[in-house]
């Protein structure tokens, strides 16, 4: 009997689990087919699935009308850049609150959550400004290093986060015994914590990579024209004239394509990072 309740459950769950995948997964199968329509059959009623005058004239009209390469240089470049950056930032900081904790850690971390529950529009004005003055609005090197400034600072409370979690599964007498050896901090850190903490810095760095590569708000509001990323790109698809659905399909899955497959290669180390330290 229990076996056949333990039996039905693993059928729900896995039907349930299908059923939510494909839910995710048809927005982007049909931005994909879309992108091989002509203008007409994309928006045509009722809509054709798989029975339609496929094209690649989309995407030969994408790159024609802008540099894609010149854009997928700059989000590669914005979206490595910040993690690595963040990474740097993060790593001493959650070292100190996993083994050198304080009654304050906790607050700290919390206020440090805190500030992404603060819609970005907010504080869109003061870095807006910043950026003026600094010269950062109009210079491609510029606005490169400050978009990845920027990004950096906002994924940075998700990076701390991630990696003080997976630093408090590591034993401190591990610590402990390479300062009697006579390791200093900085050794410390990187020839003992970090090589122990590769499942955990691989998944927060692919996760902060694919956050910085779908940010749109700063993107469009900050870069330079020359520095502007994909979504920039994707968004000159859509003009006061209306909207071309077939190009922007297009545009989108050339945009989308890349950090799809980094997913998809990446995921076992993804989801190994995930839930390490979620078993003891």
């Amino acid at each position: 009997m229990a076996r056949t309740v333990s039996t039905k459950r693993k059928v729900v769950v896995s039907v349930v689990a299908w059923v939510v995948a494909i839910l995710i997964f048809f927005p982007i199968l049909w931005t994909f087919l879309t992108s091989f329509k002509t203008e007409g059959d994309a928006v045509a009623s009722p809509p054709q699935f798989l029975f339609f005058h496929w094209t690649l004239e989309n995407y030969f009209e994408v790159q024609s009308r802008s540099n894609y390469f010149l854009h997928f240089g700059n989000s590669v470049l914005i979206a490595f850049g910040s993690t690595i950056l963040g990474l740097i930032v993060a790593v001493p900081a959650a070292w100190a609150m996993a083994f050198s904790p304080t009654k304050r850690t906790k607050d700290v971390l919390m206020w440090m959550l805190s500030t992404k529950m603060m819609p970005p529009v907010g504080a869109f004005i003061p870095i807006y400004l910043l950026f003026q003055a600094f010269g950062l609005l109009n210079n491609q090197f510029a606005s490169r290093l400050g978009m990845v400034v920027v990004l950096m600072l906002i994924n940075l409370p998700i990076i701390v986060w991630m990696l003080y979690t997976y630093f408090k599964e590591i034993p401190g007498e591990i610590l402990e015994a390479a300062r009697m050896d006579g390791a200093s901090l900085a050794k410390e850190i990187i020839y003992v914590l970090t090589p122990m903490a590769i499942p955990g810095l691989a998944s927060t760095m692919l996760l902060n990579i694919i956050l910085a590569w779908n940010e749109a708000f700063w993107t469009l509001n900050l870069s330079a024209v020359d520095a502007a990323p994909l979504s920039t790109f994707i968004a000159s698809y859509s003009s006061p004239e209306g909207l071309f659905y077939a190009k922007l399909s297009a545009a989108s899955t050339m945009a989308i394509a890349p950090i799809l497959i980094l997913g998809w290669f990446s995921q076992k180390q993804l989801v190994r990072g995930l839930t390490f330290g979620a078993v003891k």
